[in-house]
């Protein structure tokens, strides 16, 4: 059985699935609703995971966070990159653990057995670590270690599961062991092939509303991507999901049958995103679904730029009008706006007043206590 839906609709389903069109009351509701929130380190304006909480819960703070981390309901760990996932899911980071104690090792993560012990049983004795902890054991004292293969070893054994962040001061990683981190209600049972495939096959579809195959299996190798195409398949013979066929459109989407139910109001409400916001990540689907062709320009030469280093998305009813160009300058607390660019001039003449508005908002979010506007 194939759907078929129009475009308009196709952006209603994304856009809720999305949970940008109704108001979230905790950080907690924004994961439990995205499944998971990119972590980055590209600080021009607020790092991407606390915009990403705060395009969705506008009395966002950094501190909901850290709560979330220290109540043990969050916990750091890979999705399609270093994600904040729900605590309920940590089982299925499991199956990934043990899948990369088969990697040798690489210049990120090389697997050196005596650093890694040693730096192991530091923690074991002495509790929770930075890697700035080990600074102090310099290559003089003993003839072979110095600072950067300990905090390699240590990314490492987090990677491998024997280690947990355990929490953040400033942006530096807190390391434990993890049976001192996870919670023993937390079931450790490392999931099958296929369960963890189900497991990305559920979450994508839950939110993102509908995906395709390759969207499930974003970035993971081939015999995951197999599993997946087969689980698919099952689900759809079990009448569990439905091929969605979107006006216009020659990619091959599914949905879960009960969702074609849903019927979403979409608010007038204007989003200023982040790149590495759920809802921007997957550019062809972007392209696809509300015809808007967007690249984060910070990795592209200054001088190929079109559109700024870090150039922020702006969502308004169903359509994205413009991408602005920002940076927070911290030693006088203002927001500078760089550059406007938007998608049609009538927006402009539409929006303008409204993405002003939001602008103030997302200063005050930046810690700031001015907008400063190009000549």
């Amino acid at each position: 059985m194939i759907e078929a839906i129009t475009q308009t609709e196709a952006r209603k389903l994304f856009i809720h699935g999305q949970a940008l069109n109704k108001t979230t009351h905790s950080a907690y509701d924004v994961l439990l609703n995205l499944g998971y929130v990119q972590i980055d380190t590209i600080s021009v304006v607020e790092r991407s995971h606390h915009h990403v909480f705060w395009s969705r819960f506008p009395k966002y703070k950094k501190s909901d966070l850290e709560g979330l981390i220290n109540s043990r309901k969050a916990f750091e760990y890979w999705a399609h990159a270093a994600a904040y996932l729900p605590m309920k899911d940590y089982r299925y980071s499991l199956f990934l653990k043990e899948r990369f104690k088969n990697i040798d090792g690489s210049s990120w993560w090389p697997r050196d057995k005596k650093v890694m012990k040693h730096v192991l049983k530091r923690i074991q004795q002495e509790g929770p670590l930075l890697s700035r902890d080990f600074k102090q054991e310099s290559s003089k004292k003993n003839g072979w270690w110095d600072w950067k293969p300990a905090k390699k070893a240590l990314e490492r054994l987090f990677m491998e599961g024997e280690l947990e962040i355990t929490r953040r001061e400033g942006f530096q990683k807190v390391f434990d062991l993890s049976r001192r981190v996870i919670p023993k209600n937390i079931s450790l049972k490392v999931p099958s092939k296929e369960e963890y495939c189900r497991y990305m096959i559920d979450r994508t579809l839950k939110h993102h509303t509908f995906a395709s195959e390759l969207e499930m299996s974003y970035l993971h190798k081939s015999d995951l991507k197999k599993i997946v195409n087969k689980e698919v398949k099952n689900l759809v013979e079990d009448k569990k999901l439905v091929e969605l066929n979107i006006s216009g459109l020659d990619n091959t989407y599914y949905i879960y049958i009960e969702n074609l139910e849903l019927k979403p109001k979409i608010t007038s409400r204007l989003q200023i995103l982040s790149p590495f916001d759920n809802m921007v990540i997957q550019r062809k689907k972007l392209l696809d679904i509300f015809n808007f062709d967007y690249q984060i320009e910070c990795y592209v030469p200054a001088k190929k730029r079109k559109y700024g280093y870090f150039t922020l998305p702006v969502l308004v009813d169903q359509k994205f009008i413009a991408r602005i160009d920002c940076k927070v300058n911290r030693k006088d607390k203002s927001l500078v706006v760089i550059s406007y660019n938007w998608e049609k001039i009538e927006y402009k003449l539409k929006y303008l007043e409204k993405l002003k508005s939001k602008i103030n908002s997302f200063s005050r979010f930046n810690g700031c206590n001015e907008v400063i506007y190009p000549s």
